[in-house]
């Protein structure tokens, strides 16, 4: 059942927001998106009413294990993985750190790590660093000639047999580009190597399937997709315990605590519970949650993909606005839009279209590589990223702050 879209809004206290009569608009969401209310209240009953460490005698500690373990089910649904595959953290990037460390403890000179220039550097600087502490060997995917895609024969061209793992993101949290898993996975593994999947940017838009995408690691963030600020790892079953994590030795050593050091964030990790029952509460249907999930996902992928036209388009059409990545049609790509003004720094663009009241970000957003290689090394993008809580008006908002501001730019 297709949702209500004033329904999913009023979800979200952030709308209280208002400058000149008008809510605030949010195209913020690549770099966070905004919290549901039943998310912000599961932080607040845990911290109040549950709040404990684990694995002892007192109801407060067991009712925060049962928590952890509900969240990890919840994930597990999110991901299309098993509860004992899922690991918490600070974030993705934490998470990759720590893998790489682990990993690397068995790889010398000879080894070889394949990374991309699409890829934020959360995915690529805890390989980097193996470099540096190992003396492994990174080999690097280049864009294609239109700058939007991974050259893909590239990519073959690198796989060997030292090849010991590709690092590779799903989708690109800078100008949107949706990298087509299957053969990646298919590839890497006919090499011999491991696939450690960066599904940051993608786990808000597209269902993430890590069977069918053929990921062996895969880490995303929950403040990506309306909840806290919280770190997702998947690691398959059977290589879990394989890798050499750093831990300390009381610690428990079986999967998946193993990957994670120290107290956790657990007020976070209720509020992952309550973010993933959020978007399954999307589809308002009866099902498995998995089941709702991917109903759910649906309508988002459809809604994304008409806002995204919508503002393409829109943009498109303003003197001066060079537009980066996919255009709307014939490519698999998320709902983000990249863009420059002509002659105006992108901070500057992002300040104007801010005193309408509509949030922007600029910069490289971390996706250092790809943003050089467009040219942009100096302010970076604007980037715009739609949500399940953005609306046709809102990007319209967008739309005509630019033009407005375009036109003032060009006078100046």
């Amino acid at each position: 059942m297709k949702p209500s879209l004033d329904a999913v809004r009023a979800q979200f206290p952030a709308f209280d927001r208002v400058l000149d009569g008008t809510p605030a608009a949010y195209f913020d969401a690549p770099g966070g998106t905004q919290v549901p209310i039943v998310v912000a209240d599961a932080v607040r009953d845990y911290l109040l009413h549950h709040n404990a460490n684990t694995h002892w005698a007192f109801p407060t500690s067991v009712e925060t294990d049962a928590m952890i373990g509900r969240a990890r089910a919840a994930a597990a649904d999110l991901l299309g993985a098993d509860a004992g595959e899922i690991a918490f953290g600070n974030n993705m990037t934490t998470l990759t750190f720590h893998v790489a460390r682990a990993l690397g403890r068995n790889w010398g000179p000879g080894d070889e790590v394949i990374v991309t220039e699409l890829d934020h550097h959360a995915n690529v600087a805890p390989w980097q660093a193996l470099v540096r502490d190992r003396g492994i060997t990174l080999r690097t995917v280049p864009l294609s000639a239109d700058q939007r895609s991974l050259d893909m024969a590239a990519f073959k061209s690198l796989l060997g047999p030292r090849t010991r793992l590709v690092a590779m993101g799903a989708a690109s949290n800078a100008i949107g580009t949706i990298t087509d898993a299957v053969p990646v996975a298919e590839l890497t593994h006919a090499a011999g190597a491991l696939l450690y999947t960066d599904a940051v940017h993608y786990a808000p838009h597209e269902l993430v399937d890590v069977r069918a995408m053929g990921s062996d690691l895969l880490a995303c963030s929950a403040y990506k997709f309306c909840g806290p600020h919280v770190g997702i790892l998947y690691v398959r079953a059977g290589l879990a315990q394989s890798l050499d994590v750093p831990k300390l030795e009381p610690a428990p050593d079986s999967a998946p605590e193993r990957f994670e050091t120290g107290t956790l964030n657990h007020e976070g990790i209720a509020g992952v519970e309550a973010t993933v029952n959020f978007l399954a509460g999307l589809d308002g249907t009866a099902g498995s949650r998995r089941e709702r999930l991917r109903r759910a996902y649906g309508w988002l992928h459809s809604q994304g993909e008409e806002l995204f036209a919508r503002l393409w388009n829109g943009l498109a059409g303003i003197p001066g606005v060079t537009l980066y990545g996919h255009p709307p049609a014939g490519h698999r790509r998320t709902p983000t839009v990249a863009f420059t003004l002509a002659g105006v720094p992108s901070s500057e663009v992002a300040r104007a279209l801010a005193t309408r009241g509509v949030y922007v970000s600029d910069g490289d957003f971390y996706a250092t590589t790809v943003v050089q290689r467009l040219g942009l090394g100096g302010s970076g993008l604007i980037r715009a990223g739609c949500a399940c809580y953005t609306s046709a008006d809102e990007v319209d908002r967008l739309i005509a702050g630019v033009r407005e501001f375009s036109g003032h730019a060009a006078m100046a």
